[in-house]
């Protein structure tokens, strides 16, 4: 075992971290002198340092990335794929390290982040090797042949709630488009990407194709949104900072992918499976410790059932021990933010039917918080309104369809949602007027090829699959 690995619990390797940035092929010491502690969210204890690359350090990547465009975007669509289906090969051959890194740096339970943390991407990332064999990069419209070429260089900044997912969701695509990428992770949960530089340079990537530069968001992720040699800048995030990336995108006439926050609605109309509907509800809501930006965080509920479906949440919601189904949440700023909003809706009037603002009993230690669920929601309150990214649920009722759509489409955001009916043309037909982008119905399972991203303030572009993949792509066309 060398120096960049530990054990966790269960025996599995935990990717320790180097000290140094991915840049032009190879590892090499950030310019920028600090540091950040990687923090296990539950134990507390710091577990790894990573640099905290600068504006410096920044413009070293993206010219390495530069320099790297010609030749890749020239690489046949093949040979692209040749590497990205060895990286995904890779990617299943350290499941168990991934996923124990994962549990240590997000706290995420080992079983979710096996099967969600590291098996999805490992899936998205083979899907993107598949798409780059034979997506038409060209096509005949009449007298002309149109070119579908690369963006150019990519500045990827990726969150920490699915570290890995949103890592492979932007340089997959990227990479499969023709484009070279400089990624910087969020400052929480850097170890997993470290880890991705390592599979893509062991899968043969040409240097500088791909470049990691670990650092604070105000600083190095700040430097490469507004980087003049960046053409396009993918970030998933908060609404917040994707005002300011597309602001500054939008003044150097500059690409942008956004992904922002949700808050989603999980419509249960009369006749449907209402126990059935529930629990999937608020095991959406509770999975990865709330942290999910399209969680079906509302719950809607006929009035005539509404009594019933709050005494089922209730029930489903013990399920989720903190310490055991629910790991904490990533930091103690989270955990902070996340009570202080069940505190804002008990002060508003909601009633906690479970859980509540108080620390979990036996938990000394761990940024944790109890699994609520919130009854007598109305529409507008702040828990209905704004995204609090934790374990929390709110019951909100409704007269009819109409005013389940009304309450449905009245936020800012339209991330995903829901639509459970005993009907399913009559549940698709509600889900064709709600403004989101993506919808399950009874319980749909997730696509990794299909287009994923949002109406509103939810953000722009779209990420997975054929759709995914037009983002890195711009159009030209020859005329015969």
């Amino acid at each position: 075992m060398d120096g960049r690995t530990g054990t966790a619990g269960g025996g599995a390797r935990v990717h320790r971290g180097r000290d140094a940035l991915y840049v032009d092929g190879g590892w090499r010491p950030a310019v920028a002198e600090g540091r950040i502690d990687v923090v296990d969210p539950a134990t507390e204890q710091v577990i790894a340092h990573v640099p905290a690359g600068d504006a410096r350090d920044v413009d070293a990547a993206v010219r390495a990335a530069r320099r790297a465009l010609p030749g890749w975007a020239s690489t046949e669509p093949a040979k692209r794929a040749a590497v990205l289906a060895a990286a995904a090969e890779l990617m299943a051959g350290r499941r168990d390290e991934i996923a124990a890194t994962v549990t240590a740096e997000l706290g995420a339970p080992p079983a979710f982040a096996t099967a969600v943390h590291a098996d999805m991407p490992t899936s998205v990332m083979a899907s993107f090797a598949a798409l780059a064999a034979e997506h038409p990069f060209e096509e005949r419209i009449g007298n002309s042949r149109v070119l579908h070429e690369p963006v150019g260089v990519v500045g990827a900044i990726t969150p920490w709630n699915y570290p890995l997912h949103q890592v492979v969701a932007k340089v997959a695509p990227a990479l499969a488009a023709g484009c070279t990428v400089v990624l910087k992770p969020a400052e929480d949960t850097p170890l997993v990407a470290q880890l991705v530089a390592e599979v893509l340079d062991a899968a043969g990537l040409p240097a500088g194709v791909f470049n990691l530069v670990t650092g604070l968001g105000p600083v190095a992720g700040q430097a490469l949104a507004e980087h003049p040699d960046v053409d396009l800048v993918s970030f998933t995030g908060s609404t917040a900072v994707g005002r300011q990336i597309g602001a500054a995108a939008g003044g150097a006439v500059k690409r942008v992918a956004l992904e922002l926050g949700g808050k989603s609605a999980n419509v249960i109309l009369p006749g449907a499976d209402l126990a059935r509907a529930v629990n999937v509800g608020v095991a959406n809501v509770f999975a990865n410790s709330g942290q999910t930006c399209s969680a079906w965080t509302r719950m809607l509920v006929d009035a005539a059932r509404y009594e019933e479906a709050v005494g089922l949440a209730a029930t489903a919601a013990a399920k989720y021990v903190p310490g055991g189904r629910l790991g904490p949440v990533v930091s103690a700023k989270q955990r902070d933010r996340v009570r202080g909003y069940i505190e804002k809706g008990v002060e508003e009037g909601a009633r906690i039917v479970a859980g509540g603002p108080e620390a979990p009993e036996g938990l000394a230690t761990g940024y944790y918080v109890r699994p609520t669920v919130f009854a007598d929601v109305a529409p507008e309150m702040t828990i209905a309104q704004e995204e609090i990214f934790g374990p929390v649920v709110a019951l909100i009722p409704y007269e009819d369809e109409e005013d389940a759509l009304r309450i449905a489409n009245g936020t800012v955001y339209g991330l995903a949602g829901a639509v459970w009916g005993a009907d399913e043309a009559q549940a698709v037909a509600f889900a064709r007027r709600m403004d989101t982008g993506q919808v399950d119905i009874n319980g749909g399972r997730f696509n990794p090829r299909a287009p994923f991203g949002g109406y509103k303030q939810s953000g722009v572009g779209r990420e997975l699959g054929p759709h995914g993949l037009a983002e890195y792509l711009q159009t030209k066309s020859l005329q015969f």
